[in-house]
């Protein structure tokens, strides 16, 4: 294998505001994220996973479809829409709602296995709430895990709080991203990009913070976005980057045609841990095409397509998606010191936050 580490990697774009990945953020201090605990089945946050949720559904089947009465006929388990299942759980045939519930009860095992693991670390340490977001927490089913995962924990005296991520999981990466930019970004605008990168879908999106209803960002809203499955199609990193612009020059064409004021910034939430230059160290291994290269700089790409919004220079800033979808939250995290996020979607995203001391 070929030696890639004197590879230069590529410039960062030249207008950035602030480094990419920081842990000083205008309202938290970040004290980790993206945190990879293995034993010896692998990576412990696989345990709680939409795709652990669904092998878990497909274990319970196999001795029922041994026996010829599989209630869910010949519909693969990682097929199986989050609809379909709470349908199931509330009204279905009850032999599926017995695998249902035999499922939501082993993931939640699991989970609580997984947040023990976690609060033993240093970074996690007096952890106060922890908030559950990703496709996962968008179903009837996620929120009955979660739930029973609380009650697991605290059964055993381990004080910790579950909270579910306010926001629609398509919107909560996207509002996070305003929580990236400095609070004068958003001065004589109305709206700003932003973009959630995920190892299913791609979302691209217009927010408007709306300050003057909440100058801490709580009634930010999404006035429009964009979804691409690109989980679906079988295509490479350029390929990638490219739909993404065109999502993003879509969306500013719109918003010029709407009479809306984009402010020169785009915020990216991407799977990964972000060096400050924009390049990914490492984490990206479910987005199309190798973004762990050190020639490739997303960021960069970015700014290159898009160097100029509104009559100004563009700013770029990307941070880890779990750690922006998280940032969605803090205006509701007032009433603790330190609080984490995990995202329950291809994989199990983390971060750990601790507010910033208040005047």
């Amino acid at each position: 294998m070929p030696d890639t580490t004197t590879r230069p990697r590529p410039a960062a774009e030249p207008h950035r505001i602030a480094p990419h990945g920081a842990d000083q953020l205008p309202s938290v201090v970040l004290d980790s994220y993206n945190v990879e605990i293995t034993d010896d089945d692998g990576f412990v946050g696989d345990r709680a996973s939409r795709r652990a949720f669904r092998a878990i559904v497909e274990r319970w089947r196999k001795p029922l479809r041994a026996l010829g009465e599989d209630p869910f006929g010949d519909a693969p388990s990682d097929k199986l829409s989050k609809k379909s299942l709470d349908d199931l759980l509330a009204a279905g045939d009850a032999e599926a709602a017995g695998v249902v519930h035999s499922a939501i009860e082993e993931f939640a095992q699991e989970l609580a296995t997984v947040t023990r693991r976690f609060l033993k670390l240093k970074a996690w340490r007096d952890t106060e709430r922890i908030v559950v977001g990703g496709g996962f927490r968008a179903s009837r089913v996620g929120e009955l895990a979660i739930g029973r995962a609380a009650v697991l924990l605290k059964a055993e005296k381990i004080k910790i709080d579950f909270d579910m991520i306010r926001h629609d999981p398509d919107e909560a990466g996207l509002i996070g991203a305003l929580h990236l930019a400095p609070a004068w970004i958003f001065e004589g605008h109305d709206a700003v990009l932003a973009v959630d990168i995920g190892g299913t879908n791609i979302r691209a999106g217009v927010v408007r913070p709306n300050l003057k209803k909440a100058p801490d960002l709580s009634r930010a809203a999404v006035e429009r976005f964009e979804l691409w499955r690109h989980g679906d199609e079988k295509l490479g990193r350029n390929e990638a980057v490219d739909r993404l612009t065109d999502m993003l020059k879509r969306l500013i064409n719109r918003a010029e045609k709407d009479g809306l004021r984009l402010a020169p910034f785009v915020g990216i939430g991407c799977p990964g841990m972000i060096e400050p230059d924009g390049a990914i160290d490492r984490g990206a291994q479910n987005l199309p095409g190798n973004w762990e290269s050190p020639r490739f700089n997303l960021p960069a790409a970015l700014h290159k397509a898009i160097p100029r919004i509104g009559g100004h220079e563009a700013a770029i800033l990307m941070h880890n998606d779990a750690v922006v979808q998280g940032l969605s939250q803090t205006p509701h995290m007032q009433d603790v010191d330190r609080w984490g996020v995990f995202t329950i979607g291809t994989g199990l995203g983390n971060a750990r936050f601790t507010n910033r001391t208040r005047d």
